[in-house]
């Protein structure tokens, strides 16, 4: 009762004053904000091939338990993560197989994809097999397609996640350059062909960054965090030409932890 009648006095006194008394049932915190529904689309830089540790149920799609989604999830804890990206996707892949988890709950998605588009691992083969003239012919037909064919194709991914998730956050994650130029290696393509290579990626950022701008999404640069970690550096974190083929110029499980995540991880 002496509880009961205190009470009552502060409420009394707190009324004269003209502020509003706390009970216990008022004085709560502010409940903790919503945790994220998280979905991974995208390519195999976004399922983590090269990185090895693949999840044998997710079949040649090849994810990786230490890919940049993955990581981000075990690290924040998402209430709910779909991870649907797949070796080998191109846009419409991505369009037509990967969007089902996303919903107007989805609060965060994250997507690279282009380079497949674009003839990426066939332009690589042609620099490897066929020598200098053949490459650069070669990328100089990948960077013709980026330029005019894919900012169309990546609109149409765009679009389609705005309007199965319209209430989420979308990184679009970009790709690396290949080559450290002047660089340890000894052996492999011409010095001359590495740079057009990299001046592919270039041009694949700029085109990737400015749709995905256009769209309102956030534009993750991948090129910064693996600057000294390209192929030909001291510490690479991309593959070059390795056996099993498929990992061949794909991040390694640092690259997916170091370059992918770090720079997911500061955006999302």
């Amino acid at each position: 009762m002496h509880a009961r009648r205190l009470l009552a006095t502060v409420a009394t006194v707190a009324a004269a004053l003209g502020v509003t008394a706390l009970t216990p049932t008022t004085a709560q915190a502010d409940p903790s904000p919503t945790a994220a529904e998280y979905v991974a689309l995208g390519d195999s830089y976004s399922s983590g091939v090269g990185a090895g540790s693949y999840d044998d149920a997710s079949g040649d799609c090849r994810r990786s338990t230490v890919a940049y989604p993955e990581l981000w999830a075990d690290a924040n804890g998402p209430a709910s993560f779909a991870f649907t990206a797949c070796s080998g996707a191109v846009t419409t892949d991505v369009i037509n197989e990967q969007l089902g988890p996303l919903s107007a709950s989805t609060t965060l998605v994250s997507v690279s994809v282009g380079g497949n588009d674009a003839g990426f691992a066939d332009t690589m083969q042609t620099c490897v097999l066929q020598g200098t003239d053949a490459c650069l012919a070669a990328v100089a037909e990948a960077n013709a397609y980026i330029s005019g064919t894919l900012p169309g194709r990546l609109d149409a991914v765009y679009d389609a996640i705005s309007a199965a998730a319209p209430n989420a956050q979308v990184v679009v994650l970009g790709y690396p350059r290949m080559y450290e130029l002047d660089g340890g290696c000894v052996l492999g393509i011409s010095e001359e062909s590495r740079a057009a290579i990299n001046g592919a990626a270039d041009n694949l950022s700029a085109v990737t960054g400015d749709r995905a701008a256009a769209h309102g999404f956030t534009y993750g640069d991948v090129r910064p965090a693996f600057t000294g970690h390209e192929i030909c550096s001291a510490d690479e974190w991309l593959h070059s030409v390795t056996v099993p083929v498929g990992d061949s110029y794909h991040p390694t499980a640092a690259g997916q932890s170091g370059g992918y995540y770090a720079v997911l991880e500061a955006l999302a």
